[in-house]
């Protein structure tokens, strides 16, 4: 670990730093945790609930060796709304689910061969590749929602209302990231979405067409409920609504876990490089991929995204120089308190579309350049043809939308497309062209 270290991972802060300290990763993770079930059409109690008791399965299956905090993934996005139209969304939990206990098959795998085998078939233009399509795939979403009134793409639906507010959105967030320091830095997706909602807010009280905010649902809404019970509305009676499974829902999911499994080896290295350690090796990958799945399919058991390891938080412990798995863990148990309070996730629902399509414009980018830092850190040589030629089917595959789609039967339609399809081919590619393709052409 450095010598500026300030906590190390097993250390214990006293409870008057520990709270503070807690809160700031809470802070950190809030906005883009919430941002997931709102594009998704979930619940965002439960994505609270769900990232809080994720987060403290991943401690106890690494053994609190790891300061990592899981948030909602954003990988999963496309999966979530593809499955959850056209099957239901319990279907899309079944297929989360069945992706975290591939997770955990991988991580199994790699307890008695090692992760030779997953270097060979993820190396760094892959994985950085893959990374900088989930950004960038998703970019159609976040234009849509901060340009058209129902996030359709019609031009008949374009509102110049939406754009200024997700332009304001976008500005206050960018100045948060780039002039900000300290604790406020790590704050800047939370403070983009605050100002363009009192930007909203306020313009509303002036102007007919700037009224999106309606407080209706938070004044119905209960102080406290259970975040993880789904509410009948006709009888006002809790259900718990458990995960359905089809084939073509599980392929969908576990194949996507795929590219997230990229994500999940771009951050362990990073938190790795933060704290000093290396965690590939203590607690070992196959234990941190094991406690990445069984919180993911430990959130779709309950409704909530499939969860992953958040940047942001990894962000707050490169500043402060506090490792503490201690700290994470409160920030867990915080989260989890919150997603009692029904009125709080009824707030959260009324912030409207294009502050969230602002905000995005930043966020997608962020995970996209995640990537392209990947690459750069890992010093991928590009005057390599080889690994010129992978990037380049990859980026093109993955943002351009391409699929394949295969009709078997009446109840078999499958379709692999977008940051999956990519990822499979990228894998090949890497696994088949030859390592001296420079070399034979001198």
């Amino acid at each position: 670990m450095s010598s500026k270290t300030i906590l190390g991972p097993s250390d214990r802060p006293s409870i008057g730093k520990w709270i503070p300290l807690s809160f700031q990763h809470v802070f950190a993770m809030f906005g883009a945790t919430v941002l997931v079930p709102l594009l998704t059409g979930l619940s965002t109690s439960t994505a609270l609930f769900t990232a809080g008791t994720g987060t403290l399965i991943y401690i106890l299956i690494t053994g609190a060796k790891v300061p990592a905090f899981l948030g909602s993934s954003f990988a999963f996005i496309p999966a979530l709304i593809a499955v959850g139209e056209k099957y239901g969304i319990e279907y899309a939990m079944g297929g989360a689910f069945c992706a975290g206990i591939f997770y955990c098959l991988i991580a199994l795998i790699i307890k008695f061969t090692g992760k030779g085998w997953l270097d060979k078939a993820l190396p760094p233009v892959v994985i950085g590749s893959v990374i900088i399509v989930i950004g960038l795939g998703l970019a159609p979403t976040a234009i849509n929602q901060a340009m058209y009134i129902n996030s359709s793409g019609v031009d008949s639906d374009y509102s110049l209302v939406y754009l200024s507010i997700a332009a304001v959105t976008l500005s206050i967030a960018v100045i948060a990231t780039i002039f900000f320091k300290g604790f406020f830095n790590t704050l800047s997706i939370l403070i983009g979405l605050l100002g363009g909602y009192f930007f909203t807010f306020i313009m509303g009280q002036f102007f007919d067409s700037y009224k999106l905010i309606d407080f209706s649902g938070v004044k119905e809404a209960k102080w406290f409920a259970l975040p993880f019970l789904q509410e009948n509305p006709q009888t006002g009676e809790y259900f718990w609504q458990a995960p359905k499974f089809n084939l073509v829902a599980i392929l969908t999911f576990v194949i996507v876990s795929i590219s997230t499994v990229c994500e999940h080896l771009g951050d362990t290295l990073s938190t790795s490089k933060v704290v000093g350690k290396d965690f590939y090796k203590d607690p070992g990958l196959h234990r941190t991929l094991a406690g990445d799945g069984l919180a993911s399919a430990w959130a779709a058991i309950w409704g909530g995204p499939p969860n992953t390891t958040y940047g942001e938080n990894i962000g707050v412990m490169a500043i402060t120089k506090v490792y503490s798995v201690w700290v994470i863990g409160g920030a867990a148990v915080i989260a989890i308190l919150l997603s009692f309070c029904q009125k709080f996730g009824a707030l959260i629902q009324t912030i409207p579309g294009p502050v969230l399509g602002g905000m995005c414009i930043l966020l997608y980018g962020l995970i996209a350049s995640s990537g392209l830092r990947t690459i750069v850190d890992s010093g991928v040589d590009y005057q390599n043809k080889r690994n010129l030629t992978i990037t380049s089917v990859i980026l093109v595959l993955g943002i351009g939308g391409a699929s394949l789609q295969f009709k078997l039967g009446a109840d078999f339609n499958f379709s692999l497309g977008g940051v999956a399809l990519a990822t499979v081919v990228g894998i090949l590619l890497n696994l088949f062209l030859p390592k001296n393709i420079d070399k034979e052409d001198e």
